[in-house]
């Protein structure tokens, strides 16, 4: 899943998108609300983390601009914790309100419920056959066997099984798999398709040549 972070205290737009980094996600990062629309426009990201306070553009202000073409699920996470901040931010269009200081593991589990919500998925686990994702602990069973998955891997399994039956181009999955900070070989979507049909059996992903890729 790809994440964009806009944030402008340094100390913690560092902490925090290295912690999201660990949690497996891709991470965008933006310090002012004007470049922070910017890349929320331009890219479909799966959840925004949204400061209030920000320079040039207050988080407010963004979220209000970024309605009018965009639904991603943003949480905005700001020290204003007046209970009129909160209502101006929901009002505005946030899916969730989280005030610093904040736990990180509450943070993870309110991104998580953001994306199921938005995913039209209801429950922490996706039924495929045999096969069980579980979206909290981000692990795969099969006939109640863990199967180790690395993380793109994992990324990739689930962001098809949310789109369940849907027809996935490579373009949208380096998309939400990879960030800006790193460096997408051609290839590299093959090669974890690859590896994940010999984990899992040589049909559990379809390749729609000249389309891309799904899980029926």
């Amino acid at each position: 899943m790809r994440l964009l972070l806009v944030e402008d205290d340094p100390l913690l737009l560092h902490s925090l998108s290295e912690g999201l980094r660990e949690e497996n996600y891709a991470v965008d990062t933006a310090t002012d609300g004007q470049s922070g629309l910017s890349l929320a426009q331009e890219i479909d990201f799966d959840a925004i983390i949204l400061d209030g306070m920000l320079p040039h553009l207050d988080g407010w202000d963004l979220l209000a601009q970024l309605r009018a073409t965009k639904l991603t699920p943003v949480l905005m996470l700001t020290a204003r914790d007046a209970v009129e901040d909160r209502i101006r931010g929901l009002d505005t269009g946030a899916d969730d309100y989280l005030t610093k200081p904040f736990d990180f593991d509450e943070l993870l589990a309110r991104l998580r419920a953001l994306i199921r919500r938005n995913r039209g998925q209801g429950r922490n686990t996706i039924e495929l056959g045999d096969i069980t994702l579980d979206l909290a602990t981000r692990t795969l069973h099969r006939s109640g066997q863990p199967v180790s998955l690395t993380p793109r891997e994992y990324a990739l399994v689930e962001h098809l099984a949310l789109h369940l039956g849907k027809v996935i181009s490579r373009t949208e999955l380096y998309e939400h798999l990879f960030d800006e900070n790193e460096d997408s070989l051609s290839n590299l979507l093959d090669v974890h398709v690859s590896n994940i049909r010999k984990k899992l059996g040589s049909d559990f992903i379809t390749t729609r040549r000249g389309h891309g890729y799904f899980i029926s």
